[in-house]
């Protein structure tokens, strides 16, 4: 078999050859550079998504944190609020007392007193269901009418 090959045509093919494996090699290199690219540019936005993860688990805790100063913030007003209401109560009662014990026949005086004890009603449902305004009963929107309020928890009958 060696003999049916000239050394020209040997050289040819290795020639041949050496041109189709720089050209497959150089096309090898070229993939490679780009993936080398490509890999490069990925690991840069892996570190960007970090630091961005980074800066959203900061807001999350961050935002957690305020949520829970907000909570003890709301819990606080609403204690606050409520020993509003029972000071408030409280000095509605000693005033209904007192204007009952030197006007006991005083009509105005009874609508007071009955607005009292709704005060009082109210505050005991409070508990369980906050339905009392705070700042309408120390700041009224509107002129208190004690006869309707007494007419519609049902404490004092129509006279029609």
């Amino acid at each position: 078999m060696l003999g049916m090959f000239s050394k020209r045509d040997v050289e040819k093919l290795v020639g041949r050859l050496r041109d189709e494996y720089a050209a497959v090699l150089k096309e090898q290199q070229a993939a490679l550079q780009a993936v080398k690219k490509e890999n490069a540019r990925l690991a840069a936005r892996v570190s960007e998504l970090e630091a961005e993860r980074g800066n959203v688990a900061d807001a999350l805790i961050g935002a957690a944190r305020e949520g829970e100063a907000m909570k003890r913030e709301s819990a606080l007003e609403a204690q606050n609020s409520t020993k509003e209401l029972a000071l408030l109560i409280s000095k509605c009662r000693l005033l209904s007392e007192t204007l009952s014990a030197k006007y006991p026949d005083a009509e105005d005086v009874r609508n007071f007193s009955a607005f009292v004890d709704t005060l009082r009603g109210a505050a005991a449902e409070e508990d369980e269901e906050d339905t009392l305004d705070m700042d309408e009963v120390l700041a009224p929107s509107k002129p208190l009418d004690l006869e309707k309020l007494c007419k519609d928890l049902g404490l004092m009958e129509d006279e029609t």
